[in-house]
């Protein structure tokens, strides 16, 4: 199976850190967040990955490219962790990339795939979205994949007050964490979500799902929807993910994200946590 990663945003709730880089590339702890969605995918059995970039995304494809100086360098100097570290990251998965010409939406950057998925089924993995668990949460939608053989995405159930943030579905649930999905809507205002089930940045879908986004029109923001087009598939189900998403869409996150990562670092997180002391002491 391939996996597409839509990494495409201009970022903007970031700026003005984004201005001149991606928020893909932004570290959460020691790495950019897009090497963490990388390695779930490669963790999940996948490793031809197809990224949708736009202007301004050049440093993605450095990172993951050979840095022939940088390793002469560390190989010289005997730094032989760091140089192995480097080559891990080149040697994660075959990536290649397309640009999304013009800002359209996330169904539009999913359609920019079409040529390379072909007629199978694909993982979509969102750039700015970590996930941390015993079974990698893109796995656990290709097992549903194959059990169902329809489309899956992950859930999660959110607070009530921030439906209206994401993409939400109504649907029955037909085995434990699983569910048979009859509506899904786009940031509803809180009085209309049908539930407090979230999509999030997760997915397994058929190739007729292509068909879909193309009769899809604009919508919410003016844009494609990916969750528009996949309200019009015959059949698809939800899982809500056994382990946790962090969604890097907000400062706050991000931050929260990087401290939580930090902190299941043995090195950093007794010191960590005496700098957190002294910051809240002083204050």
């Amino acid at each position: 199976m391939k996996a597409v990663i839509p990494a495409a945003g201009f970022g903007t709730r970031f700026l003005p850190a984004t201005k001149a880089q991606p928020k893909e590339m932004l570290p959460v702890f020691d790495k950019p967040t897009i090497q963490y969605v990388i390695e779930e995918a490669v963790a999940s059995g996948i490793d031809d990955i197809l990224i949708v970039t736009g202007k301004n995304k050049r440093s993605i494809e450095d990172h993951f490219d050979k840095s022939f100086e940088l390793e002469y360098t560390l190989k010289q100097a005997g730094k032989t962790k760091y140089l192995k570290q480097v080559q891990d990251i080149t040697d994660l998965a075959d990536i290649c990339y397309i640009r999304q010409k013009e800002q359209k939406g996330l169904g539009d950057a999913i359609y920019c795939a079409k040529k390379h998925v072909g007629e199978e089924p694909f993982a979509v993995m969102l750039g700015d979205t970590i996930t941390k668990g015993k079974t990698p949460c893109t796995k656990q939608l290709i097992d549903i994949y194959n059990k169902y053989e329809a489309s899956a995405i992950s859930l999660e159930k959110v607070p009530q007050e921030k439906v209206e943030r994401y993409g939400i579905i109504k649907g029955e649930e037909i085995e434990t964490d699983v569910y048979q999905i009859d509506e899904l809507v786009e940031k509803p205002p809180v009085d209309q979500a049908p539930s407090n089930l979230a999509i999030m940045g997760r997915y397994v879908l058929t190739p007729d799902i292509f068909d879909k986004i193309k009769e899809t029109g604009a919508g919410v923001g003016g844009e494609i929807q990916l969750t528009d087009a996949l309200a019009k598939l015959d059949k698809i189900y939800g899982n809500t993910f056994e382990g946790k998403t962090y969604d890097i869409g907000n400062r706050l996150e991000w931050l929260k994200t990087s401290i939580e990562f930090a902190m299941d670092d043995e090195e950093s997180k007794n010191d960590l946590i005496s700098y957190m002391k002294e910051i809240i002491a002083s204050n």
